[in-house]
């Protein structure tokens, strides 16, 4: 059973940073387009859908599957998976700005510039490296 709910977990962790990676870049844009447009509606739809219909769901099973696998592998004792779970645990608080900045957007709140964007975008990349170097070299 650890196999096949390690395949769920990684499979869970691609579709949850491939959202994390395409939301901001749909902010980006989003912040050129003009309050009430068309494409401003349209971006709107995109955003919500892509958090409630992937993003969402990956990180529920990320966190399940991840949880299962420490515990039966007994991962939790070690140094690498203490660093690694307070990236995940970033990466998270991350999930949870996005969750804000869709709301924001959808209702025209959005105060923040498309260059804050583009510089956010690389936060759950580097946060992914980190994540993916502590599971794969275990340096500690």
């Amino acid at each position: 059973m650890y196999e096949w709910i390690k395949a769920l977990h990684v499979i869970a962790v691609i579709s949850w940073m491939a959202g994390m990676l395409y939301l901001p870049r749909l902010f980006v844009y989003h912040c050129e387009a003009e309050v009430g447009s068309k494409q401003s509606e349209t971006f709107k739809v995109m955003e919500r859908r892509l958090l409630k219909a992937i993003i969402n769901p990956a990180l529920m099973i990320t966190w399940l599957a991840g949880l299962y696998l420490a515990w039966s592998g007994h991962w939790y004792a070690s140094g690498w998976f203490h660093a690694k779970f307070a990236l995940v645990i970033a990466l998270s608080g991350v999930h949870g700005f996005f969750s804000r900045w869709v709301k924001d957007f959808a209702a025209d709140r959005n105060m923040r510039s498309h260059k804050f964007y583009r510089i956010i975008n690389e936060v759950p990349t580097i946060l992914m490296i980190g994540i993916v170097i502590l599971v794969v070299v275990k340096p500690f």
